[in-house]
C-alpha cells in the first residue's frame, strides 16, 4: 500500500510539473501523465475485482498496449514470452521448488522445522519464531523466496490448525519469512545485478549477511510485540519446555539441511557451479537423504513432480504477464521517464536516494522483480554512482526492494501462494492484514542501512 500511495503521489508530482511547465528537460516521455493515471486506476480495478495476478497483469498489458501504443506489439506477443520462457537463470526455481517438495515428503523439512522449534518454542509466541528462523535456513538453500514460502508453508500451517495463534499473524510470519529467500545467498537477484553492473557477486552475498540478520531480528522483535499485546505465552498451555538432552538430539534434525547447504552453497562459493547448476545438485542431494531415509519411492517422487508442476506453472503465469507487461510500459518509455525524472530533481543526494527507492516500491506493486531490475538498473546505476553511494550496498537494497515488493498487497507472488496453500478458508485480505507490521520492519531495514552502510559493507571490506 506504500508502494500505491507513492506511485500516486508521483503522478501528481509529474502531472503538476507537467501542466505548470516546470517538468525538467527530457523528463517527457511519450505518454501523457493523465495515461499513467489511468493505468494505475485499471491496476487498482483489476485487483479490486480479484482477478488472478497473472490475468491481471496480462489484460492490463494488452489495454496499455492498445490504447497507448501505435505500435502492432500483438505481432511479438510471442516474443516477448519466450524470452522470460528459455531463460537459463529462471531454470533455478523449478528445480529448487522441486528440492523443497523433496525435502517435505522426505520429512526433512517437518525435521528442520521441529529442530528449529525445540530452540526457540518457548520464547513468547515461539512457533512464529520458528517460522522466521525456519524461512531463514531453508532460504540458504532454496534462494528464492516462493519455494521457501511454498515449502515451509505447508509444513508449518498444519502445526498451527489447533493453536491459539491468530490466522493473521501466522500468515504474516510465513509471508515474512519467505521473503527471505532471496536476500540469504544464494539469491538469484545478486546473480542477475552483478551481471548488469559487473559488480562481485561474492561480494554481494559477504554484503547480504549483516541486513538479512538485521532483518531476522526486526521479524523476531514484531513477533515478541505483538506476543506481549495478544498475550502469547511459552509455548502452548501444558506444554513441557524440552531438556538438554531433546535440544542435542535436535541438532540432529538439523544435520540433512545444513548438508544441503554446504552442498547448494559450497559449489557456487568454491565456483565449481553456477546457482542453476547448483540447485540440480540439491535435487540430487534432497533424492540421496530421501533414499537414505527410506523415504524415496516413485509416488512420493510423482507427488513431487507434479506439486512442482503446479507451482511453477502458477508462478510461470505471473512471471509470463509480468513481462508482458514490463514489454509494453518499456516501449512506451515509463520506466525511462520516471528514472529520468528523479535523476534531474533538484533534491540532496539523500533524498533522491529515498525517491529512488519510493520509485523501486511503487514498480514492484505492477512489475516482476527480474523485470524491474534488468529494466531499470541500467539506467538508475550511473545515477547511484554520481551520488556516491557504494554499488555493493545499492545491489542489496534493490534485493531487499525486490523481495518488499513480493510481500507487499496487493499483488506480491508469496501471498498469493501461501493465500493458495491455506487449510482453513479465509479471504486473501488476512494474508494482506497479517504481513503488514513486518512489511514496516523490512522498510525500517532499509531506512537503517541507509543511515549505517556499514551493516552491508563491513563484512566484504574485511574478507576481500
Amino acid at each position: 500500500m506504500i508502494a500505491i500511495v507513492f506511485l500516486v503521489a508521483l503522478g501528481l508530482a509529474v502531472g503538476v510539473a507537467a501542466l505548470t511547465g516546470q517538468l525538467p528537460a527530457g523528463a517527457a516521455g511519450q505518454v501523457p501523465w493523465w495515461a499513467l493515471a489511468a493505468v494505475l486506476g485499471a491496476f487498482v480495478g483489476f485487483f479490486a475485482a480479484g482477478l488472478h495476478v497473472g490475468a491481471a497483469l496480462g489484460l492490463l498489458a494488452l489495454l496499455a498496449g492498445y490504447g497507448l501504443s501505435d505500435r502492432p506489439f500483438w505481432n511479438f506477443i510471442g516474443e516477448m514470452l519466450w524470452a522470460p520462457s528459455t531463460n537459463f537463470v529462471l531454470v533455478a526455481v523449478p528445480l529448487f521448488l522441486l528440492m523443497g517438495e523433496v525435502m517435505l515428503r522426505a520429512g526433512l523439512s517437518d525435521r528442520l522445522y521441529r529442530a528449529m522449534n525445540v530452540w526457540v518454542g518457548r520464547l513468547p509466541g515461539g512457533l512464529l519464531h520458528t517460522n522466521i528462523l525456519s524461512c531463514g535456513v531453508f532460504s540458504a538453500v532454496a534462494g528464492s523466496s516462493v519455494a521457501t514460502a511454498a515449502t515451509m508453508g505447508s509444513v508449518a500451517l498444519p502445526w498451527f490448525e489447533r493453536s491459539r495463534y491468530p490466522q493473521k499473524l501466522v500468515l504474516g510470519s510465513l509471508a515474512a519469512g519467505g521473503a527471505l529467500g532471496n536476500l540469504i545467498p544464494p539469491g538469484i537477484t545478486f546473480i542477475v545485478y552483478g551481471l548488469i553492473t559487473e559488480t562481485s557477486v561474492g561480494a554481494l552475498y559477504l554484503a547480504a549477511v549483516g541486513p538479512s540478520l538485521l532483518v531476522v531480528l526486526l521479524f523476531m522483535g514484531v513477533i515478541l510485540f505483538y506476543s506481549a499485546r495478544l498475550g502469547l505465552g511459552r509455548g502452548e498451555p501444558g506444554e513441557r519446555a524440552p531438556g538438554r538432552r531433546e535440544r542435542l538430539a535436535s541438532l540432529l534434525d538439523l544435520l540433512p539441511t545444513a548438508l544441503l547447504i554446504g552442498l547448494v552453497l559450497g559449489t557456487i562459493y568454491s565456483g565449481l557451479a553456477t546457482p542453476t547448476e547448483s540447485a540440480a545438485l540439491g535435487v540430487i542431494g534432497a533424492l540421496a537423504l530421501a533414499l537414505v531415509d527410506r523415504r524415496l519411492s516413485w509416488r512420493m517422487l510423482h507427488d513431487s513432480l507434479r506439486s512442482t508442476a503446479r507451482v511453477t506453472s502458477m508462478i510461470g503465469l505471473i512471471l509470463f504477464g509480468a513481462y508482458f507487461l514490463n514489454h509494453i510500459l518499456g516501449s512506451l518509455g515509463v520506466p525511462q521517464m520516471l528514472s529520468r525524472f528523479l535523476g534531474q530533481l533538484p533534491f540532496p543526494g539523500w533524498a533522491l536516494m529515498l525517491c529512488i527507492i519510493g520509485f523501486y516500491l511503487a514498480l514492484g506493486t505492477f512489475m516482476e522483480g527480474m523485470s524491474m531490475v534488468i529494466t531499470t538498473v541500467p539506467l538508475l546505476f550511473p545515477v547511484v554512482k554520481a551520488l556516491g553511494y557504494d554499488p555493493v550496498w545499492f545491489g542489496v537494497v534493490i534485493t531487499m526492494l525486490v523481495e518488499i515488493a513480493m510481500i507487499s498487497p496487493p499483488d506480491g507472488t508469496v501471498l498469493y501462494v501461501l493465500q493458495g496453500m491455506r487449510r482453513q478458508p479465509g479471504p486473501i485480505t488476512d494474508v494482506f492484514t497479517g504481513v503488514l507490521p513486518f512489511l514496516a520492519a523490512y522498510t525500517l531495514a532499509i531506512i537503517l542501512l541507509m543511515v549505517f552502510p556499514a551493516i552491508a559493507l563491513w563484512l566484504p571490506g574485511v574478507l576481500m
